[in-house]
């Protein structure tokens, strides 16, 4: 890890670092260059499939292999859209990518654009980033001005229209068909697939949806090649895992003394991450949880801290996955009961309400957390709780969208990492009434 050098953050300690003139000196829009002037679409999709880059948005998708998806003989439109929605909670790496080097985003998106053949693509910012949307945008307009965007690009004969549209805030359209009717002017409620976007998607044409950390290291493929992506990471060990390969951008905060984003090789530990980055857990205390990447992904407890945070690593602790690898750690003094709350609520407000287990499950799981942390729980809530957890999701096949399984992962793991700690609190603030069967009300009027 010593001699690891960043790339996706090399240029962001740069005096106007944002500017093309600064990123065009280190290099910029080399990537581009080469691929206009001797590569064909299908060299740059193969040429992404062999560097196993997976997506950094959440899922871990092979960023390749959703390009390959587009159908060959299409006449277009074929459009790109860049979830830079950013919503997950913690998670800030997007951000700085696009605040402080944004031009590395456009070229990946360039390049992504010329591999699908799209001829227009569409940036989903993330309504509280105005900074990271004017910096975007200038990087746009230096562009145009350069003749890297519009007709005939570079006299490549390649055309491209890059065009910013601002969220209005909502978790949902982190999800790909929810971005896309969110784009396209309505409410935000994700697709039944099939049909998936790549045929069917942005005004019912083809389209990729990518995130813009994936993209973002698409021209370090082009310029170092495979050998270098694949040099760092996790490799697979299981045929049907395409293994966590490259760099990656892991945020971390919480109860740390020196909250950061730093860039390591995919595959680091949370322990590292925290006491050698994160300059240890604040006021002298110990980590009681952690959350991997983003609070849907769930909470590791602190003796399972050495797990590699690759794509497979948090899963094999129990957790959803690998996520947006933001780390949020949470100390000993934090009260489980609390993270709950806090979790469950941010679920249910931004559930979208289409599919009844999810906008049911998440208001009731948020409803009977509230009372018991009002101190009217009983132990049978752990029971429902549980049995809301193991009910609603894409994984038991009740929805349409993952939103659902992000918000069980939180009580999936607090139940079964927590237990007891939760049973005492109940106990312990409803002495008379921890051991009632029914009737209980799932709503209370809370004084605090």
């Amino acid at each position: 890890m010593a001699d690891f050098e960043p790339v996706l953050l090399s240029n962001i300690h740069k005096q106007d670092s944002h500017t093309l003139p600064v990123y065009q000196a280190g290099g910029g829009y080399q990537a581009i260059r080469k691929v206009l002037s001797g590569m064909s679409p299908n060299d740059v999709i193969e040429l992404v499939k062999a560097s196993s880059l997976r997506g950094r948005g959440g899922a871990g998708f092979p960023c390749g292999l959703k390009w390959s998806f587009l159908p060959k003989d299409h006449p277009g439109p074929i459009y790109m859209c860049v979830n830079a929605d950013e919503s997950e909670p913690a998670t800030f790496n997007n951000r700085i990518l696009m605040e402080q080097d944004p031009h590395q985003v456009l070229e990946g998106i360039m390049i992504g654009c010329f591999a699908t053949r799209a001829q227009t693509a569409y940036i989903y910012v993330r309504f509280e980033y105005p900074t990271a949307y004017r910096r975007l945008q200038g990087a746009i307009d230096e562009c145009r001005a350069a003749g890297l965007l519009g007709k005939n690009i570079q006299g490549s004969g390649f055309n491209l229209d890059i065009f910013l549209h601002r969220g209005a805030a909502a978790y949902i359209c982190g999800e790909e068909t929810g971005l896309i009717e969110s784009l396209e002017g309505k409410r935000a409620w994700p697709r039944i697939k099939p049909p998936f976007p790549a045929i069917e998607g942005a005004f019912r044409k083809p389209t990729v949806v990518n995130n813009i950390e994936t993209l973002s290291n698409v021209p370090h493929i082009v310029n170092r090649g495979v050998e270098w992506f694949k040099s760092m990471g996790i490799p697979s060990t299981n045929p049907k895992d395409p293994g966590s390969y490259g760099p990656k951008l892991y945020c971390v905060s919480g109860h740390v003394n020196t909250p950061c984003c730093v860039e390591l090789p995919l595959g680091v530990t949370a322990r590292e991450l925290i006491d050698r980055h994160g300059g240890g857990v604040w006021k002298g205390r110990k980590a009681k949880a952690v959350i991997p990447g983003g609070l849907s992904m769930g909470i590791m407890t602190e003796k399972e801290l050495d797990i590699p945070l690759d794509f497979a690593g948090p899963g094999k602790v129990g957790c959803l996955g690998l996520g947006t690898a933001a780390v949020t750690v949470m100390d000993e003094t934090v009260p489980i009961i609390d993270y709950l709350y806090n979790a469950s609520r941010f679920f249910a407000h931004e559930s979208c309400g289409q599919c009844t287990p999810c906008r049911e499950g998440t208001s009731w799981a948020s409803r009977t957390i509230a009372r018991i942390k009002a101190g009217q729980g009983r132990l049978k809530d752990l029971e429902i709780l549980q049995s809301i957890s193991q009910s609603i999701g894409i994984m038991p096949g009740t929805t349409i969208c993952g939103l659902a399984d992000g918000a069980a992962w939180p009580l999936k793991n607090a139940l079964s990492k927590f237990r007891g700690e939760l049973e005492d609190y109940i106990r312990t603030t409803n002495p008379g009434g921890y051991g009632q069967e029914e009737p209980a009300l799932a709503l209370v009027e809370l004084t605090h």
